[in-house]
């Protein structure tokens, strides 16, 4: 198996969406932008991708700027394509077109030296749904605790 190298996580997205199907994809990025994700400082909070003219594109996910980097470094900010297989992402577009669907970042990684993120197609859930969630992982660790208990 290999290693991965976790920079960053969105919890909040797990929480919020029901992830229905996950997509590894590759990052189109400068170098600056490279240094900094080494050094761990990556955010996902409030980000998404979506499809546009046929390539995937993240938006919202904040990099921050190198502090070694010539030239003031890149934009923090800035959209960044995904690299995906032609067929995921016509099977994305498709599954997207359908109400309600979303394609939310999960977590981004380094793994073989190359930065990738972890796409999850979602759907939203709702208050009642999220507070289900919760009493199930709630009873199901009580049940683990119970069975460890008595082994």
């Amino acid at each position: 198996m290999v290693a991965r190298k976790i920079v960053a996580t969105n919890r909040r997205a797990r929480h919020d969406y029901e992830i229905l199907e996950t997509y590894e994809a590759g990052l189109v990025l400068e170098g600056s932008e490279v240094k900094s994700l080494r050094e761990g400082k990556a955010n996902l909070k409030d980000s998404f991708a979506h499809v546009k003219g046929g390539e995937v594109w993240l938006e919202g996910m904040y990099v921050a700027p190198y502090e070694f980097s010539r030239g003031g470094g890149h934009d923090p900010e800035r959209p960044r394509k995904l690299l995906l297989h032609r067929r995921e992402i016509d099977k994305i577009a498709g599954r997207l077109a359908e109400k309600g669907l979303t394609l939310v970042p999960l977590s981004l990684y380094f793994t073989e030296g190359k930065a990738k993120v972890e796409l999850g197609l979602a759907r939203g859930r709702r208050t009642v749904d999220k507070r289900r969630a919760i009493k199930e992982r709630e009873q199901q660790r009580e049940m683990d605790r119970a069975l460890r208990r008595f082994r």
